[in-house]
């Protein structure tokens, strides 16, 4: 800070003093002081850092008028050369805001792209103080968590060795400093951050308004108690050995967190800088501070995503490995069971391995909703009334000591979701619930509208925009701390073995994600569970059902020679049997370059059933092949994966997905688009 003119006082106040300033020009934000005229009375450095003002314009005495006038000429607000009279209109407005000296906060981005808070405060009857703030950084926050670790730590660094050359500097400058400590009170507790100032003994001496709050105390009562007093024995020990090496003399930076009066853990991330005495040793701490809740939220909230899209990764790569087995254990033993006399005890042995392989089916089918990669059919839902309709299948999923309430929408809010998977999930959800309330207890629903701001939207990561937000509370246990963290994993569950899979939050984690959502877990032991997830709102509606059209007859399958290609063995093998038991001729290749050149060479080829992934030449690549040199072939893929992408040029090719039975195979082969016989009358 620049002082203004000298003015006599006592040591004491002058040295006090003394440390309140340096404590400014630690700050991040630009400060400055203008007096009633208005004209600047004090600033500190971020002021010419953070401003780019020239220094032969920041002065004791320089008019407001004259900053402004310099951001004007500048193209600050304009962003670009403007005439006199434009210059002149700019100004006049500016000035005539400035001597109304009321409250204000607004932001400004510069034309090299740096975004500023800027808040205003009168002092009455004095002048006002300005503000500015860089939140440049605010708006890329999600995307730099870890960098901006290491730049707060090398900033307070930076500033503990800029604390020691300043206090230097103020001790030859103590006789000019006329600053009354009433007047640096009022600018401290306008700052954001949490500034504080303790003795040799651990006994607060001073504290902005901000530290005093965020203990949720006031800044008469925090004076003269000890540390132990002011952040409770649990946040004392993480503090504890940090203040010792500080009584060392060497200035120390940590992170610790306290549980609020609301119950919530707090975090802060603390520099302390020690005060030497005249003889020597340490007479007290500048201790500086920032809270990094929302910080470490955001940190948590990325690391499960990682972690979750690492695990989602690994089950979708599995999936197509299984669903290849389990095609040729299904296939197996559906033909084996047709061809097996009825009646001789065979199904005894048939039948649960077939139900057996079904529920692997079904466990693959859930991984792959947890990883993401599961087929979903969005479309418009009425989420009001789909959530109304499941009344009556939730209800009988609950106990009878267990009442539900409903808070729905009076508007109609439309979600751009699979109402099937939708339904799965709250039902999941209100499973738990019950699970949680073993005692009785009481359910609610409750849907409405939510707006996310671009400044959420980093945080949560979705697009900013309207979506529908879900809230599923009870009124059961509650989930630990430390067991919130890993419900979304895939078979974490704390329930019984026997009794829950713990693929259920897993699936609808997956399910929210890949709809464009997000999903979080509010939990507090011994009082209850909230589930918050939002989804896409749209303006569409549903499209009324379309009218089904007959399908013509048709050919018979015999003349329809089919080509089928499959690099695993033994499912070609099972696809084979399905395909003549449906009546199919069939000639076969092991890869798709065996398959483009009997495409190529036999012409009687009339259907053409390809695996997607294969060496050499990919099912989707041979389709495109096979298009272009047959315009009119039907065309079936299969595949063992989740998902993939239509090959270019073939938008009308479908996609049977592994592992899959004789007739779901006729039911794929009944929807591809025949060329006409001309033989064959018309129908």
């Amino acid at each position: 800070m620049k002082p203004t003119a000298t003015r006599a006082g006592t040591p004491e106040e002058l040295r006090r003093y003394d440390l309140l300033l340096a404590g400014f020009d630690l700050l991040d934000q630009a400060i400055a002081v203008f007096d009633a005229t208005p004209k600047l009375v004090t600033w500190n450095k971020a002021m010419l850092r953070l401003l780019d003002f020239p220094e032969s314009l920041v002065r004791v005495g320089t008019p407001f008028e004259e900053f402004v006038r310099f951001n004007v000429q500048r193209g600050e607000y304009s962003g670009g050369a403007l005439n006199p009279a434009e210059v002149e209109r700019l100004v006049t407005e500016r000035m005539a805001a400035v001597r109304a000296f009321q409250p204000h906060q607004a932001e400004r981005t510069r034309p090299n792209g740096q975004v500023l808070s800027i808040r205003g405060v009168p002092i009455p009857n004095l002048g006002f103080v300005t503000l500015w703030t860089d939140i440049t950084e605010q708006r890329r926050y999600e995307r730099l968590i870890e960098r901006q670790n290491a730049e707060l730590e090398n900033r307070v660094r930076a500033r503990t060795a800029e604390l020691e050359a300043a206090k230097t500097r103020l001790d030859n400058l103590a006789g000019q400093l006329t600053r009354s400590e009433e007047r640096m009170r009022r600018i401290l507790d306008t700052i954001p951050a949490m500034i504080a100032y303790v003795d040799a003994g651990e006994r607060y001496r001073f504290a902005n308004r901000g530290y005093a709050n965020w203990f949720g105390l006031d800044q008469q009562s925090i004076v003269g108690k000890s540390i132990l007093e002011v952040v409770g024995p649990d946040a004392y020990a993480q503090v504890r050995p940090q203040l010792e090496q500080a009584y060392t003399g060497e200035q120390v930076s940590y992170e610790y967190s306290r549980i609020n009066a609301a119950g919530q853990q707090v975090h802060a991330r603390s520099a302390v800088v020690p005060e030497a005495s005249e003889a020597g040793g340490v007479q007290g701490f500048f201790v500086l501070s920032i809270d990094i809740t929302e910080q470490k939220a955001g940190q948590a909230v990325l690391i499960q995503a990682q972690k979750m899209e690492a695990v989602g990764q690994l089950t979708g790569g599995l999936a197509h490995d299984f669903n290849n087995l389990l095609t040729i254990i299904t296939g197996n033993l559906a033909a084996l069971k047709d061809k097996l006399p009825a009646h001789q005890g065979f199904e005894d042995y048939l039948d649960p391995a077939l139900s057996a392989a079904r529920r692997g089916t079904e466990l693959i089918r859930r991984l792959l909703t947890f990883s993401r990669q599961q087929p979903l059919a969005p479309c418009p839902v009425e989420v009001g009334a789909l959530v109304h309709d499941m009344t009556p299948l939730l209800a009988r999923s609950l106990t009878e000591r267990i009442s539900m309430q409903l808070e729905l929408p009076t508007e109609k809010l439309y979600a751009l979701v699979d109402p099937h998977q939708l339904e799965n999930a709250l039902l999941n959800l209100a499973i738990n619930a019950r699970d949680a309330m073993p005692d009785g207890g009481s359910l609610g629903i409750s849907v409405a509208r939510r707006h996310v701001s671009p400044s959420l939207a980093l945080l949560v990561e979705v697009p900013a925009g309207d979506y529908v937000q879900f809230d599923v509370s009870d009124s059961g246990s509650g989930i630990a701390p430390e067991i919130l963290s890993r419900v979304f994993e895939p078979f974490f569950t704390t329930k019984s073995f026997g009794t829950g899979s713990g693929l259920g939050l897993s699936m609808v984690y997956g399910f929210i994600r890949q709809s464009g959502g997000n999903i979080r877990i509010l939990s507090t032991p011994g009082k209850g569970t909230n589930v918050r997830f939002i989804l896409p709102m749209t303006d569409a509606r549903p499209a009324p059902p379309a009218p089904v059209a007959p399908a013509p007859p048709p050919a018979a399958n015999g003349s329809r020679l089919v080509l089928l290609v499959e690099d695993e063995p033994e499912v070609r093998k099972v696809i084979r049997l399905q395909l003549t038991e449906l009546g199919y001729p069939v000639v076969e290749a092991a890869n798709g370059l065996e398959a483009r050149s009997m495409l190529e060479a036999v012409e009687d080829i009339a259907i053409l059933v390809s695996d997607t992934v294969m060496p050499g030449l990919g099912g989707r690549e041979l389709a495109a092949f096979a298009r272009q040199l047959r315009p009119a072939l039907p065309i079936l893929l299969i595949t063992g994966y989740a998902t993939g992408p239509t090959p270019a040029g073939t938008p009308d090719v479908p996609t049977l997905r592994k592992p899959f039975d004789g007739a779901a195979l006729a039911a794929a082969l009944a929807t591809l688009t025949y060329p006409a016989d001309p033989e064959s009358p018309p129908p």
